[in-house]
């Protein structure tokens, strides 16, 4: 048979494969360079930017559990402005999607960070944080309440006329009302799973490894959680979905699509090895092939229950 048809679309963004990097496990794309081919899948997600630079927690930050990885690094980055002077122009010379995660601590960063980034053509699109403190609303976090998410989703809608794709937390009650939200106030897609949160602890010491205390938890532990998510979020929203959530191979990625994903994001697997995003995308396709199947596109939202 012919080459099997790989191909994806999100909101209006074409992709090559169905793989996309997580924010925040990726860099901007050109740390990955040298470890792989960035024009071998679909698309990168940078690192979350905000208004103004951030240098992140204090260490230690990142700590390995059994299945996984604790995180809180606390959103470092350079800065929306930084990034569009310094770590655009490569994004440039690369034939790939690239989607910028960007957050903000108030609706009007959001907002502000959505604008400036509207016109930067290497942006084709921006994945919206929701799971950040909102300090000016005394703390409550935007995305575990559907009305500040309908808000801060409406804002950024409101500054750009790029795609909008919403990454939505798993620490809440009810995920498809959280989608629903996002969905409402005018998302084009949504990503889930963001990380849930966790803690470890030094029995020696008897304090916590994570100098913050807790942490996001990420890898195959979480895995079974986003399966269930993407695939509520599936048979209740119409909007196309990006999985996420422990996929280290082609079969977890696989999973996801059946399950209602469009696309899925490799991101704790980075760590592991800086290609694994390409090995996935290559491993989606040779399983095309060795089954017959013409087009990736028939696996979506095929699970048989």
């Amino acid at each position: 048979m012919n080459r099997p048809d790989t191909s994806v679309e999100i909101a209006g963004i074409k992709l090559r494969n169905p793989v996309m990097t997580a924010s925040g496990t990726f860099g901007y794309g050109q740390e990955f360079a040298e470890y792989m081919d960035l024009e071998k899948i679909g698309a990168i997600i940078t690192k979350g930017l905000s208004l103004r630079p951030k240098a992140g927690n204090r260490t230690p930050r990142i700590v390995e559990t059994k299945g996984g990885m604790l995180n809180a690094i606390g959103l470092q980055n350079v800065g929306v402005d930084a990034f569009i002077r310094e770590k655009a122009p490569y994004l440039r010379t690369i034939n790939t999607p690239v989607i910028a995660n960007i957050y903000g601590n108030s609706l009007d960063e959001y907002r502000q960070v959505a604008h400036l980034l509207d016109t930067v053509p290497e942006v084709a699109g921006m994945e919206v944080n929701i799971s950040c403190p909102n300090v000016k609303e005394g703390g409550i976090v935007f995305g575990t309440d559907p009305k500040a998410a309908f808000e801060v989703v409406r804002q950024v809608r409101e500054a750009t006329i790029k795609p909008v794709i919403v990454k939505l937390s798993p620490n809440v009650t009810d995920i498809v009302a959280m989608a629903r939200a996002c969905a409402d106030a005018g998302a084009d897609a949504l990503s889930l799973i963001n990380t849930l949160t966790g803690m470890a602890i030094d029995l020696q010491k008897r304090r916590p490894v994570l100098a913050n205390v807790t942490g996001g938890l990420s890898g195959p532990a979480i895995k079974p959680v986003a399966l269930r998510m993407v695939w509520q979020v599936s048979r209740a929203i119409e909007l196309p979905i990006i999985g996420i959530g422990g996929i280290m191979t082609a079969t977890d990625a696989l999973e996801f699509l059946l399950a209602g994903a469009t696309a899925v994001q490799v991101g704790t697997a980075n760590f592991l090895d800086p290609a694994a995003s390409q090995k996935v995308a290559e491993g989606i396709e040779h399983y095309l092939a060795e089954n017959g199947i013409a087009d990736v596109k028939e696996l979506i939202g095929a699970l048989r229950v």
